[in-house]
C-alpha cells in the first residue's frame, strides 16, 4: 500500500463527499432511549450471571503454597548452585577429596576443609594424608578423630596414631594396618562430626576418637572467637550445611566483604585469642556445650555404625599438677568489702608459700576460701602446699578443682569425660567401646596426679604420654579385631617398648631439642601461659633444658641423627614423615641443600596434592641460588594453598633478587594481607619503597614493623635514613636514640647515628657514638677509620 499522497491514490467522487458532509446526527425519542437502556441493562445482567472461574481453595491452595515455598526456591537454589560450580566458584567442602597418587585412585585430605569453620587466613589444616580408594586385601583401616592432642601437637610425627600403627604392625605381621589421623588443631565435636561422616564412606574398620578439650573454645562453643554459640543444634547444623554449598560460600564471602566482625581475629594468635573469652564454672551456657557434645558424639557413633565400623571413644587427659589455671575470677556475688578482705588473706598465704611455710600458707588459703573458694589460682596454690607437705590425695583434689574453675577452659573438665563414658558405656554389642585414657594417665603418674611426666604443657602429650595412650588403646583394639586378623598375632613377640617405638619412629636428640624449643618459645613464653602461676620458674627450667639439648647437638651428633633417619627410611621408605624431617635436618642444621631437595621431592611424590613438599623444596632451591626453580615451587604452593603467607613472602624475596620489583611488591603485599603482623615483610617492603624514593610509603612500613617488633634494629636504622632523606634531621637523630634504648648493642645504629651527628656538626656526640660502636666490635675497620678522621 502506498503512502498517502502517492500517485495511485484514488479520489472519492464529489457527490459522495457532499452527502457525507450534509448528513445530520441521528436522534432518538425518549421511548427509544428507554428501550435501548433496558436492552443494555439486560445484557449487562446476563454478563454478570455468567459463571466465573472456580477460585483455588482447599487442598489445591495448600499444594500451590507448598510448591511456591519449597519447590520453586529449591529449583532456584539448584540452578544457582550448579551455575557456581560450572564457573568454578567456591571450594570443595568435604574432609577428603579424590586424588591420584602414583597412578592409584586415592583419597586425600582437603586443605580447604577448615574454611567452613574458620576465617580463611587462620583456618587450621590436617597434616597431609592419603589412602587408596579401594581398600587392599588384608588391610585394617583405622581413622583417628580429634583435635590438636590427637594430631600430636607440637610434632604430629609422634602422635599416638603413629605409635599405634607401629605396635599393631609389629604384633600382627602380614596384616597391613592403616592408621589415618584426620585430626586438626582448634576444632571440636561440631567439626569432628562432619569429618566422621565423610570418613565413614571409606571402608573404615575402626574409628578412634580422642576429643573434648576444645568444646568450649572451638566453633559454636561458649568461649569461642569463631562461630558463636547457639542453643539450637538444628541451626548450627543448618549453618554448617549451608557453608558446604557454593551458594552458601558466596553469601558468606559477600557478608565478609563488608568487613570482618570486630571480635573475629585476622591473624592466628593461638590461645592468646581467647583471653577475653572467660567462662566461669557456673555459666549456664556450659550446659548447652555439654548437651551439644553428647549429641555430636552420638552422631559420630551413628556414622561409624552406618559405615559398618566399630568405634572407640577415649576419655581425655590433662595436666593437673604442673599446669596452673590460665585465668581466675571471683564469684559474681562477692562484695567489695569481702573482696578486700580476701585479697589481704590471700597475699599472706602467698608470702608464707614463698618462704616455704606450706602449712601456714595452706591455713591462710583455707581462710580465704571461706570467703570465696571459686578463685582457680587459690585452689591450685592449696594443691601445691598440700603436695609439698606430702598430702598427695588432698593435693590432687585441689588440682582437679583448680582445673574445673579455670575460666579459660582449654582443658576438658569432669563433665566432658563423664559424657564420653555415658555415650560409650555398655554399648559393646553396638560396636561402641570405651578406653578410659584419663584413668590410665592417672595410674601412670606420681600419686595419680597427672603432670609433666606425660604432658608438654596443659593438654598435649609428650613422647611418653603418646606411647602410653597408644598402648592403652591397643589393648582394646586387640579385643575388637576380627578372627582372621587375630590368627596373625605373633605371640612370641613382646609388645614394643617405648624405646623400641622411638627407634621405629626415628625419635632423635634433634627432635627432643626442636620440640622443647617450640614448646618454650611457641607456647610457654606467650599469653595466656605468661599469666600462669610460677611461670618464671617454669621458663628458667625449660631454658636450661633447651640450652643443654642444643649444646649436645654437635656436628658429630647431627651426623648420628642423619644416620638414624637414613636407617628409618631404608626400613620404611613410604613414610613421608621420615623424608620430610630428614630434609628439614639437612636444610636447617647440616646445610646440605642438595640432599634436602632430594628428600622434599620424595615428599611431593607421596603427596602431590599437598603444598608441604613444594614450599619446602622452594626454600632449599633459594639456598642453592636457583631462583627460577624456587619461584616455580612457591607458585605451586599458592596454587594449592592461596593463604600461605610464607610462600608469598618467599616469592617477594625471590622476585626482588631478580629485579622484578613490581612482582615483589605484589607478593609482599599479599603476604601482609594474609599475615599483617609480619614485621620482616613490612621491613622488606619498606626497603623497596625506599629504593624507589617513595619515602612516605617506606616510613609507613618501617613504623608498622616497629609497632609489631619494637626491637627491630634494622627498621630503626632505615626509618632514620628515610627521615634524613626527607630533611627531618632531628627526627632521624631521635629515631636512632629510641632504637638504641631498645637495642643498645646495635653496631649499625651507633655508627650511623655518629655519622649523622658529625654531619650536623655535633662533634663530641659523634665521637661518643663511634666509641660505643667500637666497644661492640673492636675490629670494625670502618668505625676505626671514621673515628680517626674526626679526632
Amino acid at each position: 500500500m502506498r503512502a498517502k499522497g502517492g500517485k495511485n491514490n484514488k479520489k472519492f467522487p464529489s457527490n459522495i463527499k457532499k452527502s457525507i458532509r450534509r448528513r445530520k446526527p441521528v436522534t432518538h425519542s425518549r421511548t427509544e432511549k428507554r428501550i435501548v437502556s433496558t436492552s443494555m441493562g439486560k445484557e449487562k445482567q446476563k454478563d454478570e450471571e455468567k459463571p466465573s472461574p472456580n477460585p483455588i481453595t482447599g487442598w489445591r491452595l495448600w499444594l500451590f503454597r507448598i510448591i511456591a515455598l519449597t519447590v520453586i526456591p529449591a529449583l532456584l537454589f539448584l540452578f544457582l548452585e550448579l551455575g557456581l560450580r560450572i564457573v568454578g566458584y567456591g571450594f570443595p567442602s568435604a574432609a577428603t577429596l579424590k586424588c591420584e597418587v602414583n597412578g592409584r585412585k586415592s583419597y586425600c585430605d582437603n586443605i580447604k576443609f577448615g574454611w567452613r569453620f574458620f576465617p580463611r587466613n587462620i583456618a587450621r589444616e590436617f597434616d597431609p594424608f592419603n589412602f587408596t580408594a579401594e581398600k587392599p586385601d588384608d588391610t585394617y583401616r583405622i581413622f583417628v578423630l580429634g583435635a590438636s592432642a590427637a594430631k600430636g601437637e607440637p610434632d604430629s610425627a609422634f602422635c599416638f596414631g603413629r605409635f599405634l600403627e607401629v605396635i599393631l604392625q609389629d604384633t600382627y605381621p602380614g596384616i597391613n594396618f592403616e592408621v589415618i589421623t584426620t585430626a586438626m588443631a582448634a576444632i571440636n565435636s561440631h567439626v569432628v562430626a562432619e569429618i566422621a561422616g565423610d570418613c565413614a564412606r571409606h571402608q573404615a574398620d575402626l574409628f578412634i576418637v580422642y576429643l573434648g578439650n576444645n568444646e568450649v573454645i572451638g566453633p559454636y562453643g561458649a568461649g569461642t572467637v569463631f562461630s558463636p554459640i547457639s542453643g539450637s543444634m538444628s541451626l548450627i547444623r543448618m549453618g554448617i550445611a549451608i557453608k558446604a554449598t557454593r551458594l552458601g560460600q558466596l553469601l558468606t564471602n559477600l557478608l565478609g566483604s563488608r568487613g570482618p566482625g570486630k571480635n573475629i581475629p585476622k591473624v592466628w594468635g593461638g590461645l592468646e585469642m581467647f583471653l577475653e573469652k572467660q567462662v566461669q564454672a557456673g555459666d549456664e551456657r556450659l550446659e548447652t556445650v555439654y548437651r551439644h557434645f553428647e549429641r555430636n558424639l552420638r552422631d559420630i557413633s551413628r556414622f561409624a555404625r552406618k559405615g559398618r565400623a566399630k568405634i572407640i571413644f577415649c576419655t581425655v587427659g590433662s595436666n593437673l599438677k604442673d599446669s596452673p589455671p590460665f585465668a581466675s575470677l571471683h564469684q559474681p556475688s562477692l562484695t567489695a568489702t569481702d573482696k578486700k578482705k580476701w585479697d589481704e588473706i590471700y597475699k599472706q598465704g602467698v608470702a608464707y608459700e614463698a618462704d616455704g611455710k606450706y602449712d601456714e600458707a595452706a591455713a591462710r588459703y583455707l581462710d580465704a576460701a571461706e570467703i570465696d573458694d571459686c578463685y582457680a589460682d587459690l585452689q591450685f596454690r592449696l594443691g601445691r602446699c598440700y603436695w609439698e607437705a606430702g598430702e598427695y590425695n588432698r593435693a590432687r583434689q585441689r588440682y582437679i578443682r583448680a582445673r574445673e574453675l579455670d575460666t579459660l577452659r582449654f582443658r576438658a573438665d569432669n563433665r566432658i569425660n563423664e559424657t564420653i563414658r555415658a555415650v560409650a558405656g555398655d554399648k559393646v554389642a553396638k560396636g561402641i567401646h570405651l578406653v578410659d585414657a584419663a584413668k590410665a594417665f592417672e595410674k601412670n603418674s606420681p600419686h595419680e596426679a597427672t603432670g609433666q611426666e606425660l604432658f608438654y604443657e596443659h593438654v598435649h602429650l609428650n613422647f611418653k604420654g603418646n606411647y602410653l595412650l597408644a598402648k592403652t588403646i591397643f589393648e582394646q583394639v586387640e579385643e575388637i579385631l576380627p578372627g582372621h586378623i587375630k590368627r596373625h598375632r605373633d605371640n612370641e613377640r613382646p609388645l614394643l617398648t617405648e624405646a623400641q617405638c622411638a627407634q621405629h619412629l626415628a625419635y632423635t636428640d634433634w627432635d627432643r631439642y626442636t620440640i622443647t624449643d617450640k614448646v618454650l618459645n611457641g607456647f610457654i613464653k606467650k599469653a595466656p601461659f605468661t599469666n600462669q602461676l610460677y611461670h618464671e620458674e617454669l621458663v628458667n627450667l625449660m631454658e636450661q633444658t633447651v640450652t643443654s639439648l642444643k649444646d649436645n647437638l654437635t656436628a658429630d651428633a647431627l651426623e648420628e641423627v642423619a644416620a638414624l633417619y637414613r636407617r628409618a627410611i631404608q626400613e620404611d621408605s613410604e613414610d613421608w614423615y621420615f623424608h620430610y624431617k630428614y630434609g628439614k635436618l639437612l636444610a636447617e642444621d647440616i646445610k646440605d641443600y642438595q640432599a634436602a631437595a632430594e628428600q622434599y621431592r620424595l615428599v611431593q611424590d607421596y603427596f602431590p596434592h599437598s603444598y608441604t613438599g613444594y614450599n619446602a623444596l622452594g626454600s632449599v632451591l633459594r639456598g642453592l641460588g636457583d631462583l627460577d626453580g624456587a619461584i616455580d615451587q612457591h607458585l605451586k604452593t599458592i596454587q594449592i594453598n592461596p593463604t600461605s603467607a610464607e610462600a608469598h613472602r618467599h616469592l617477594g624475596w625471590a622476585y626482588k633478587q631478580q629485579g622484578k620489583v613490581d612482582k615483589a611488591v605484589k607478593h609482599y603485599s599479599q603476604s601482609l594481607r594474609i599475615l599483617p603482623t609480619d614485621a620482616n615483610v613490612r621491613f622488606s617492603l619498606g626497603l623497596i619503597y625506599q629504593s624507589q624514593k617513595r619515602l612516605d610509603k617506606a616510613i609507613e612500613q618501617y613504623r608498622q614493623a616497629l609497632q609489631i617488633k619494637p626491637d627491630h634494629a634494622k627498621a630503626y636504622n632505615n626509618l632514620a635514613i628515610a627521615l634524613y632523606q626527607q630533611g627531618k634531621f632531628n627526627e632521624a637523630v631521635q629515631t636512632y636514640r629510641k632504637g638504641l634504648l631498645l637495642v643498645p648493642n646495635s653496631l649499625d645504629l651507633h655508627y650511623n647515628l655518629a655519622v649523622l651527628l658529625k654531619k650536623q656538626g655535633r662533634r663530641d656526640e659523634a665521637i661518643e657514638e663511634f666509641r660505643a660502636a667500637l666497644r661492640i666490635d673492636p675490629n670494625s675497620a670502618k668505625t676505626r677509620k671514621a673515628l680517626k678522621a674526626i679526632l
